[in-house]
Order: structure tokens, then sequence, then C-alpha cells
């Protein structure tokens, strides 16, 4: 059973930063995507980004150029650093991961973004 165990969020002002990581029970390097949800009260969780195991990124339009995905598989880590947050970003951020056709989530951490 593969575990994602996410760490990072917190209360933050509108213009701040934060960055989550993400620790996987196994090596990352068998995680083929790893990467970001979030979901926000009373919406649907939505991609925020991913990155593959060579290194290519996806990003939400709406994360793009504030947001960076990166994934360090020495430490099966994945990491978002997130920059000039604003208030619409609080959601609850969840890690993901791809492996063997079979997708798996982390519990979360939430993300609070004050205006």
């Amino acid at each position: 059973q593969v575990q994602l165990v996410e760490s990072g969020g917190g209360l933050v002002q509108a213009g701040g930063s934060l960055r989550l990581s993400c620790a996987a029970s196994i090596s990352s390097v068998s995680l083929n995507i790893m990467g970001w949800y979030r979901q926000a009260p009373g919406k649907q969780r939505e991609l925020v980004a991913t990155i593959s195991n060579s290194g290519s990124t996806l990003y939400a339009d709406s994360v793009k150029g504030r947001f960076t995905i990166s994934r360090d598989n020495a430490k099966n880590t994945v990491y978002l650093q997130m920059n000039n947050l604003k208030p619409e970003d609080t959601a609850t951020f969840y890690c993901y991961g791809f492996r063997y056709g079979a997708n798996y989530w982390g519990k979360g951490t939430m993300v609070t973004v004050s205006s």
C-alpha cells in the first residue's frame, strides 16, 4: 500500500508564499506521476500541478507563473512552491501519485490565504 503524507500547509496573507511537501512511503521513482490537487469548500477537487518521472510538468492555468512543482526521488518527495498566493487559493491540497494504473491520495493539508 502506498502512503502519501503532506505537510507545509497553514495560514498566510495574500501575496505570501508557502511550500508544500509530500513524502511517499515507497521509492517515488516507481510513481510515474506525482502531483497536487486541491479542493475548496463547496467545490470539486481540481488539478493544480503534476510532474512525471522524466520531469515533465503540467499546471492549471490559474497557478501558472506562481506555483512550481518539483520532485526529489532521493527523498521520495514531491514539493509545491506557492508564491504570490491569493485568497482564491484557499483550499485543502492533496498529494497525488500514479503507479501501475492505480491512483493514490494523501489525506490533505489545508492552505488558507487571508486578504
